[in-house]
């Protein structure tokens, strides 16, 4: 099939419309492309073999050598000014508005974490369309410099130890991933080795030397995860990243925004939204929106269901000098929220439990500010809570540039 690209799906692939519609990797309106092959996934065709023989004006050269080949970026062939429009019509066809998307401050060297399986087919990101294979890389321009040095000291290690990598396929090795993390604001290196069980050289350590903090995690589990039950850790326990005028603790184990710079202006968009005095922080995590808001003298109560996040929290807590309250419970398990002036949620990417909408269709609290990963079942819990709310914002912010995902921002105000 021949033809040209006239849209982009909400995933970012190119739809080419012959006598079928075929969806295309890497390719942009304006390009005509040649397909050869497809395979159906998820009720739709997926190009495999394509070649593009007309590039688009609008194409720009991505800047990662592995572009094409890692399943991460699949945006960097448009310019950002593109893609910052591609996510700002996807969000105003799903929502039925129109919905801005503020573009993040740092389009590369933004990433604070990246997982890097450590595999017999390469030291890397998962190859795109595959489960067990690996793109072999020297470094990720998305996370920074550091990512370079830390995968030339753990190639070091490989070659003077020799220990079994992981075979994806069978799922046997010792060596799994290696999990960087950095405080974008602070400059300090977090490195987790995950490992199956058995014993590591004692000089794991020194190859990593100018790290703040070195982990090993053990992976008990037949899963493919990158985390595991911490072994030992040299240096420091956490490292810090600093948002606006709050310190965060960063654990291993713990979830942190994953691009600082915006995640800056997100916690800023959420305190600029909130009302009133009152706050109730549902998956609070670590603290991240409650501490913020409890440094502006806002009573704070943070609900979390998993118990190292909110330990974290409460450490947070005591570290700024604020004191909110954090508590580990489920969102389905909340009682009372007719007394708090806003409420705020930002819950995984299946949203909210039915059970906390119809306690929040019961309670109508004034404000509720919805942050959400997942436009999709953002539409879906607001189809149901605007029976009794109203929408008094929404708009996006990219905290991931060169994908298709965005993050959004919305404000409900009760209906009088």
């Amino acid at each position: 099939m021949q033809g040209r690209i006239e849209e982009m799906d909400e995933e970012g692939l190119g739809v080419l419309t012959v006598d079928r519609k075929l969806h295309v990797p890497f390719t942009a309106p304006g390009d005509v492309v040649e397909v050869r092959g497809w395979r159906r996934k998820k009720h739709r065709l997926i190009a495999t073999e394509y070649k593009v023989i007309e590039p688009s004006g609008l194409r720009t050269e991505p800047v990662c050598p592995y572009f094409g080949k890692c399943g991460g970026c699949t945006l960097q062939h448009l310019p950002y000014s593109e893609q910052i429009r591609f996510k700002s019509d996807k969000l105003s066809n799903l929502l039925d508005m129109m919905v801005d998307v503020s573009p993040s401050p740092r389009v590369y060297g933004h990433r604070n974490r990246i997982d890097i399986v450590i595999s017999t087919r390469g030291i890397g990101f998962r190859r795109r369309g595959t489960w067990w294979d690996a793109v072999d890389i020297e470094g990720c321009p998305v996370f920074g410099p550091s990512s370079t040095r830390v995968l030339h000291s753990l190639r070091e290690f490989i070659e003077d130890h020799d220990p079994a990598l992981y075979n994806i396929r069978q799922n046997e090795g010792f060596l799994h991933y290696i999990v960087i993390r950095e405080g974008k604001f602070t400059g300090e290196l977090m490195i987790n080795l995950i490992t199956s069980e058995g014993p590591l050289p004692e000089a794991f350590p020194e190859y990593f030397d100018y790290a703040d903090s070195v982990y090993w995690s053990v992976n008990r589990t037949p899963s493919d995860v990158s985390y595991g039950e911490i072994r030992m850790f040299w240096g420091k326990e956490f490292i810090q990243e600093k948002l606006d005028d709050t310190v965060y603790l960063i654990h291993p184990n713990s979830f942190f925004q994953t691009n600082s710079y915006q995640a800056v202006n997100l916690v800023k968009r959420v305190a600029e939204l909130s009302e009133g005095d009152r706050v109730l922080d549902l998956y609070s995590g670590v603290g991240t929106f409650g501490i913020y808001l409890a440094k502006r003298g806002l009573h704070v109560e943070g609900i979390e269901m998993n118990p190292l996040a909110v330990e974290m929290a409460r450490r947070n807590n005591e570290l700024n000098g604020v004191e909110a309250a954090f508590r580990v419970g489920k969102d389905r398990d909340v009682k009372d929220l007719a007394g708090y002036d806003t409420v705020i949620v930002d819950p995984p990417r299946a949203g909210l439990h039915p059970k906390l909408i119809r306690r929040i269709l019961r309670d109508v609290p004034e404000n509720i500010i919805y942050v959400s990963c997942n436009p999709k079942t953002l539409k879906q819990n607001l189809d149901v809570l605007l029976e009794k709310y109203g929408i008094d914002y929404v708009a996006g912010l990219d905290m991931f540039p060169h994908t298709p995902h965005v993050e959004v921002v919305a404000k409900l105000k009760a209906k009088v």
